[in-house]
């Protein structure tokens, strides 16, 4: 296999049914129909792993990789699926944070295109199967499963996992699950399973109220994550971790209870050493230090109300780099702007990147000091030029935006 024949598989897959499908339902796909005859069709490696499921709005991707770290630290080969991925594909699947075999990838696909016609799978479909042949193929102790959007009809939800967690539930994807708080709660709360137990780290009421009334219906322990306390650190450093501690916190207690050895020094260790052991980036990620450069891929209001407080409490002038998706609503985001800062608004280069000059009343109505850029690279490149040392750049508001970023400026900082 050459680097030109693994590209253009991966171009493939890429340009096959999309992630997102909307056919009235206000739900990820209209069914688990593809996946069911996906992995009946590779065997179901699905139900030869013992797997953890991880949903919620914010919080899952950094909750997964601290978990998955701890029970590396542990000695467990761990297998972890995430996404989307920032600059390579094979970053979605990891075991002991090593990304997926490049040759694994390539032959996978040459079989995905030899489906039968009445499998017709979604990007993410395909990717997920990808999942779970190669844990299974590589015999992973433990398989932590990222939900990719929503919960109850995301193609993840095939799995009978050991234990269960939603982070949180945020105002996100409306156009896909729903208008309201409790319409998502819903949907999140999709991933519970018979006798299975399930983590919450919301602390609003309402979302607490509906987890635990889904874990009731299916005889499911609850446990309410929030209420736990805990000094703990981890080298992840935004502010919102702390929360996601605590999920990662009683997912271990209920893999204990299960008999599985993780002791208190595997978990301090494993929680201050995510970045080594899973190569995880992105979230409150120090890119430099002359000029001070962090990258965050907060993507909803939720999300980004806690980045934009954390930055707000460091006293330096800050030069603010934001790109977003279609399907997010900004007007919201406009209000909440951090302050003492310098904005510049690029579109993220994939088909579904708004270009700023779509929302250039809102920029105005907010009354900021702004330009406008057609590529997040011009915009970086712009605000590094204006940026003296004592200040500072942020880079955010999508994957896609935080993804770019380093794509094209981190192996030139190394």
């Amino acid at each position: 296999m050459t680097n030109e024949q693994y590209q253009e598989a991966v171009d493939w897959l890429f340009v096959q049914a999309p992630n997102y499908q909307i056919d009235g339902q206000k739900a990820y796909k209209p069914g688990l129909d593809n996946i069911i005859k996906l992995c009946e069709f590779f065997g179901n490696p699905q139900e030869k792993i013992k797997c953890i499921h991880i949903g919620g709005t914010n919080g899952k991707g950094s909750s997964s990789n601290m978990l998955a770290s701890v029970l590396q630290e542990s000695g467990y080969k761990t297998g972890l699926y995430n996404s989307p991925h920032l600059i390579d594909f094979t970053e979605r699947i990891k075991i002991n944070g090593e990304n997926c075999d490049k040759e694994f990838v390539y032959q996978f696909i040459q079989k995905l295109r030899q489906l039968p016609e009445d499998i017709q799978p979604s990007f993410f479909e395909f990717t997920t199967i990808m999942a779970f042949e190669y844990f299974y193929q590589q015999r992973v102790d433990f398989a932590i499963i990222e939900v990719g959007l929503g919960g109850r009809l995301d193609s993840t939800n095939i799995i009978t996992p050991l234990v269960s967690a939603i982070t949180n539930v945020q105002l996100d994807h409306q156009n896909i699950l729903g208008d309201t708080i409790e319409e998502i709660a819903g949907e999140k709360a999709g991933i519970i399973k018979n006798k299975i137990p399930v983590i919450s780290g919301d602390e609003k009421d309402v979302v607490k109220s509906i987890i635990k009334n889904k874990a009731k219906e299916e005889n499911a322990s609850f446990i309410d994550a929030s209420l736990l306390k805990s000094d703990l650190k981890s080298d992840l450093k935004g502010n919102y971790q702390e929360k996601n501690i605590k999920v990662v916190l009683a997912l271990i207690e209920e893999l204990r209870k299960l008999n599985f050895i993780i002791s208190d020094a595997n978990i301090e260790k494993g929680l201050l050493n995510v970045h080594k052991s899973t190569g995880f980036i992105g979230r409150w990620f120090e890119f430099s230090q002359n000029p001070l450069t962090i990258c965050d891929t907060a993507h909803n209001q939720a999300g980004l109300e806690y980045v934009f407080h954390q930055l707000n409490s460091i006293n330096k002038h800050k030069h603010i780099i934001l790109g977003f998706v279609n399907d997010k609503k900004i007007d919201d985001v406009m209000k909440i702007l951090p302050e003492n800062s310098e904005f510049y608004f690029a579109k993220p280069s994939i088909h579904r990147g708004r270009h700023p000059e779509d929302y250039k009343d809102l920029l105005i109505a907010a009354k900021i000091s702004y330009k406008i850029f057609d590529s997040v690279q011009e915009a970086y490149l712009s605000a590094k030029e204006e940026c003296t040392n004592d200040e500072m750049i942020f880079v955010g508001g999508s994957n896609f935006v935080v993804g770019e970023f380093l794509e094209k400026n981190l192996e030139i900082s190394e």
